[in-house]
């Protein structure tokens, strides 16, 4: 969902605290992980002082692991990203997808997990590939990626709306067939809106061939999501990154995606294209994305 187009980048090097014996991973303020989130359960959400969600889960282990206190700051989405990309925050995350023009802006760690193309559909009705789409009513959310991507699914016809509360109303009362929106916000559907008889499926992912086709198919595909930081917190990056690949090994990130309800196969092994997405971009040419 998080795929729009970053804003510029305003900080500078001299802003970047110096990485000294006192600040070893280079915080804004030492000892402290300035996180920004927006409202977006099941993947992140303010309690309290602090947070909750699929993301805000991972980034605590983490944390207490680095000896880091989590400052928690609540914005909108582009407030996310221009805050760190003009460092008045450490990190932002919550489903934050990888492109790269956004790393131009800012540096992403590794995948804490990958987002596959869910679908919301009503109980009883499937749909596999991008073909069986054709000519049906299709939901998202308005300014989301899948926007463009509906709009050249061959007779489709798209319904954008203000909030994913709109795209489950709608499908609810079958005036659409199938909505598309962040798998977890569907599985929490299911659970909480039982009324809705909505199940939640995944896409194939389309082939070279249709991509080729259709540009904007590309978007129907599974995306990394990352943990997104000031262009100069190379430190910081770095070290949430090895844990990251230790939360893989040591079957946590298996534990905690199960927790949300999702599918570890689906959530934590990558697709065969992401590697060469990120080789020679912002990681080396050997470079290999995480996986259970």
């Amino acid at each position: 969902m998080f795929l729009a187009t970053s804003c510029a980048s305003t900080a500078t090097s001299a802003e970047q605290p110096a990485t000294t014996e006192a600040n070893p991973l280079g915080t804004i303020e030492p000892g402290v992980l300035t996180v920004a989130i927006q409202p977006y359960a099941p993947y992140t959400d303010k309690q309290g002082d602090g947070m909750t969600g699929l993301d805000a889960d991972i980034v605590n282990t983490i944390a207490k692991r680095l000896k880091l206190t989590v400052k928690v700051e609540v914005t909108d989405f582009a407030g996310m990203l221009a805050g760190v990309q003009s460092r008045r925050y450490d990190m932002t995350v919550g489903g934050v997808a990888w492109t790269a023009e956004r790393q131009k802006s800012g540096l992403f760690t590794d995948p804490p997990y990958y987002s596959p193309p869910a679908m919301a559909v009503r109980s009883g009705k499937t749909y596999q590939t991008v073909n069986d789409l054709e000519g049906l009513n299709l939901g998202t959310v308005e300014g989301y990626v899948w926007v463009k991507s509906i709009q050249q699914v061959p007779g489709a016809k798209l319904h954008a709306y203000p909030d994913g509360n709109g795209v489950l109303d709608d499908l609810g009362a079958a005036r659409i067939d199938v909505g598309f929106l962040d798998p977890l916000i569907i599985l929490a559907a299911q659970q909480a809106r039982p009324d809705l008889k909505i199940a939640t499926q995944y896409l194939a992912a389309p082939t070279d061939d249709e991509v080729k086709a259709h540009p904007a198919y590309d978007y129907f595909r599974p995306y990394m999501t990352s943990f997104y930081l000031p262009k100069q917190a190379t430190a910081l990056e770095k070290a949430f990154s090895e844990e990251i690949r230790k939360m893989y090994a040591g079957g946590e990130m298996t534990t905690l995606v199960k927790k949300y309800g999702a599918d570890p196969n689906q959530f934590l092994k990558p697709a065969p294209t992401m590697a060469k997405t990120r080789q020679g971009v912002d990681r080396p040419a050997d470079w290999t994305p995480p996986s259970i």
